[in-house]
């Protein structure tokens, strides 16, 4: 018979208790002659877990926790020329994109049957990477769109062709179909500002020279694309249309006040809409996204809408169209001539990001497909890429991180007991999703023709936008997932007050099954902690456990939450990233407060795992000291300044060193695991230190 093996247990200890009986044991049978011992498998990372040759010796870990950590590495690493910014994440996403791409590209080699998922991801690989048909096809595919948008004759018609879900037009308002949230069972229709080139508003009115230089950069662009178009005069037109977007831009609400859920929910019926925006015709618009019908819209931003509507209503016709034609070629430049896809990655890789470089055609197709189908290769990178076993370590490590919290909230002190049961329940009623959807999506009607690139993209488009417009009036779908199993990422939805964790984010330095405990903890653990956080955040406390939009909270512990995010915000803001250009913690505040929930949690859980012993010490290293150095570990990252500058401007997540110093400052265990003092440049004095769940 077979040898067997002596299975030699993980350092990694996950749940409350450890599983099984002797399985550590051999089975031992009168036939057997031989047993043979398997050494452990090796964490990816160093020793334990932690790449410990990169950590900088000559940085005081309480001046800068995050350069200590990762000083080696900064040092020694270059940002890639087709990034604007590298680190774990992208490690990672570069290891799935090549595993995405060979998938993609057996399927492409198989003679698949017609309307095959292996049909359907190979056609559109080959069609995207087919530069030589799309230079000598020029503008000839998208000219019938062109020629539509150029003779359009009135403002009811600017509106019919930005409602087409196949045009991807801009426009000054979308709709989109999402869960009600103040009936979450029921989709309903909201409606969100939108119709910008710039990243959002401020890019419009902000001062000084780098904002010029990219406004510029801008017009330049638009001027390029009016030339590609044949139009006379491009750079007034160009100077037009950017006017035109200004006007838009000036009543649209800020980055930062669109994160606010008690102002975002304004329900109206269709004629108290039109009543409200009367400069807008949304009759057609609607009907061209097939919403005729729909009597009832959530408006997001609703004094906006307003100002946006009068802003279309002054706005000249000629120049309208010019805004369509511009916006068109632009969202449509990846499928078209390199010189009009160079244009485009000028100016919003270059200009706006500071990337030196366009990716490898091959990445983009990569990611086209993760964006159009993802769940088609996602079932095959699952099968090839993602242990089973790695799925129920997951479970076990949640629960403890839900235990861990339960326990956090019954010893809140600041917390009263009525919204203490409230938060509790919640918290047990968080659904956790790991690893792949149980149920895929059916690609069975999206239509993929080789040979018409444009025309499939056009097809995608609105095929998506068929799916989403088909739960209304239906049961919400609890099986739906946002991200594909092949994303480095992770969410929290609070429609659906669940938890979610893709395959692909489920590996080191996030985790491990061969790392030390305190690895997993202070990696993976603190991700899970921090999408729990993100249901008690200063915008998830704002809904129930099921999903209800209301305010569960007395006023006394409203007040007590709001002082503690407050001071979050100030300690946020003080941070300068680029010279006079600091954190705005008001828009980073949710994400900051779920990393601060789950460092908490982690490290609550990294105890009860203990079951009361003490932590190994490893390579003379304390099990504290081991959770802190994965928290930072897992934000390594470089940024391009012009990057970092975009960010700081409209990402809601504080950049990777701040989210590693910005936490490990709040907790006193971290100051007695490094000796932190008065005199280190992130100590903040006890009373200082905040401390919210």
């Amino acid at each position: 018979m077979k040898s067997l093996k002596l299975i030699i247990p993980s350092l990694m200890v996950i749940g409350l208790v450890a599983c099984g009986g002797n399985s550590d044991e051999p089975e031992v049978t009168d036939t057997q002659t031989e047993v043979t011992e398997t050494v452990p498998a090796k964490p990816k990372l160093g020793e334990f877990g932690i790449a410990m040759e990169y950590v900088d010796e000559t940085v005081d870990p309480g001046d800068n926790f995050f350069q200590y950590v990762n000083g080696k590495w900064l040092d020694q690493t270059e940002i890639p020329a087709d990034r604007s910014s590298y680190g774990s994440f992208n490690v990672l996403r570069d290891e799935s994109q090549a595993d995405v791409r060979e998938i993609i590209e057996e399927a492409a080699a198989k003679d698949a049957a017609p309307g095959s998922d292996e049909q359907k991801i190979g056609d559109f690989y080959a069609a995207f990477m087919d530069t030589d048909s799309i230079e000598a096809a020029g503008l000839e595919p998208i000219q019938a769109d062109i020629d539509r948008i150029m003779a359009v004759d009135s403002k009811d018609g600017v509106a019919t062709l930005m409602g087409d879900p196949s045009l991807g037009i801009r426009a000054p308002m979308v709709p989109y179909v999402g869960v009600d949230l103040k009936n979450p069972t029921a989709y309903i229709v909201y409606m969100t500002q939108s119709g910008l080139g710039l990243p959002n508003r401020d890019y419009y009115f902000d001062e000084g020279e780098k904002s010029d230089a990219i406004r510029a950069g801008y017009i330049d662009y638009l001027t390029t694309l009016m030339t590609e178009l044949g139009k006379e005069n491009p750079e007034e037109r160009a100077q037009n249309v950017f006017e035109f977007e200004k006007t838009l831009a000036e009543p649209q609400w800020k980055p930062e006040k669109r994160r606010d859920r008690s102002l975002t929910y304004n329900k109206m019926t269709l004629e108290e809409l039109k009543a409200y925006a009367e400069g807008f015709p949304f009759d057609p618009m609607l009907d061209a996204a097939s919403l005729t019908g729909q009597t009832e819209f959530v408006i997001r931003e609703k004094d906006a809408f307003k100002g946006m509507a009068e802003a279309f209503a002054e706005a000249d016709l000629d120049v309208l169209k010019d805004y369509m034609a511009a916006g068109y070629v632009s969202g449509k430049s990846a499928y078209l001539p390199k010189r009009i896809d160079d244009a485009n990655f000028a100016f919003y890789g270059t200009t706006l990001s500071g990337t030196p470089e366009q990716q490898a055609r091959w990445k983009r197709a990569v990611d086209q497909i993760d964006r159009r189908m993802g769940e088609i290769v996602g079932k095959v990178y699952v099968e090839k890429h993602f242990p089973e076993e790695s799925k129920a370590k997951m479970d076990d490590l949640i629960e403890n991180l839900r235990a861990a919290f339960k326990e956090g909230i019954t010893n809140l002190e600041w917390m009263g007991e009525e919204t203490k049961v409230e938060a509790q329940d919640k918290l047990a009623k968080f659904n956790p999703k790991i690893g792949y959807p149980d149920k895929w999506t059916d690609y069975g009607t999206l239509e993929v023709d080789r040979n018409d690139l444009i025309g499939t993209v056009k097809s995608a488009s609105a095929w998506d936008w068929k799916k989403d417009i088909d739960k209304l009036g239906g049961p919400i779908d609890r099986d739906e997932w946002g991200m594909n199993p092949q994303t480095v990422n992770a969410y929290y939805n609070a429609s659906l007050n669940e938890i979610v964790f893709p395959a692909a984010i489920l590996q080191a330095p996030f985790f491990d099954p061969n790392a030390d405990a305190a690895v997993n903890y202070g990696g993976i653990g603190a991700v899970i902690g921090h999408e729990m956080g993100h249901g008690f955040d200063d915008q998830g406390r704002k809904t129930d456990g099921t999903g209800l939009q209301r305010d569960w909270w007395t006023e006394e512990d409203g007040k007590a939450f709001s002082e503690r995010s407050d001071a979050l915000v100030a300690q946020y803001a003080a941070f300068e990233p680029l010279p006079g250009e600091n954190i705005n913690g008001k828009l980073t505040l949710g994400e900051n407060i779920g990393d601060l929930t789950g460092v908490q949690m982690a490290y609550n859980a990294y105890k009860r795992s203990l079951n009361g012993e003490e932590a190994p010490v490893i390579d003379g290293l304390t099990g504290d000291q081991r959770f802190f150095l994965a928290w930072a570990q897992i934000w390594q990252i470089k940024f391009r300044d012009e990057a970092l500058s975009n960010r700081l401007k409209t990402d809601p997540h504080s950049p990777g060193e701040y989210r590693a110093n910005g936490i490990v400052r709040n907790f006193d265990a971290w100051y007695e695991a490094f000796n932190v003092t008065p005199e280190n440049d992130l100590y903040l004095p006890p009373e200082e230190r905040v401390k919210i769940w």
